[in-house]
This record gives C-alpha cells, structure tokens and sequence, in this order.
C-alpha cells in the first residue's frame, strides 16, 4: 500500500507541477499570445485554460475533494493532452513537442490508475 501511495503521488505531483506550471506561463508569459495565435486559437482559451488547470491541479492535489470532481479533472487534462497534441501538430510544429505530451499524458494515467487502486469504493 505504502509503494502505491508513493507511485500515486509521484505521478500526481508530476501531472500537476506540469499543469501549474502551464497555467502560469499562460497567465504570466507575454509571449503566450503569439504561441495561441500561432495554433490559431483564441486569446480568451489561453485564460480559460489558465483558470480549468488552476482549478484541475487543486481538484487532484487536495484529499478531500469529492471523488467525482477529480474524475472531471482527470478527463479534463486528458483532453486538454490530446489537444494539445493535436494543435502542435495541424499547426506543423515538430513531432519532437510530443514527447513531453506522451510523458505528461502517461503520468495522467499512472495517477488515475493508482487513485482507484487507493480508493477501490469510489465512483
């Protein structure tokens, strides 16, 4: 059980430092614009997305959020993954980019795997 704590939190921590760390780049980083135009997407997703990863990072980091909350987060950043994904490579950025995304979406997975093996009863 204790190994499987520590899985769960590595991949957890891993998942969200990555998610929190966009969301402050997003917010803060003025060059962020022209990244979001240069996938053609608008400015006002790269606020909404600021905000759902503030949100989805505290929704999986604290404990006593409601099981089904973290569900939505989880779904959440695996869309947002995938799109990601999607966008960098319709815009012909290099397939090189898709590595982090393969890594950050494998940690997705790793800590969604171990939530339900830590709290089998749950959803």
């Amino acid at each position: 059980m204790k190994k499987d704590k520590i899985i769960y939190w590595i991949a957890t921590g891993i998942l969200t430092g990555v998610m929190l760390w966009s969301a402050y780049n997003f917010a803060f980083n003025p060059e962020m614009k022209g990244a979001f135009a240069h996938l053609g997407l608008p400015n006002w997703f790269r606020i909404e997305l600021t905000i759902a990863k503030l949100l989805g990072s505290l929704a999986l980091l604290i404990p006593f959020v409601p099981a089904k909350l973290k569900e939505f987060a989880y779904f959440g950043f695996g869309i947002t993954l995938i799109s990601a994904a999607v966008a960098h490579l319709s815009s012909g950025d290099s397939i090189l980019i898709e590595i982090g995304h393969l890594t950050f979406f494998a940690s997705l997975v790793v800590s969604y795997l171990y939530y339900h093996k830590l709290h089998p009863k749950l959803v």
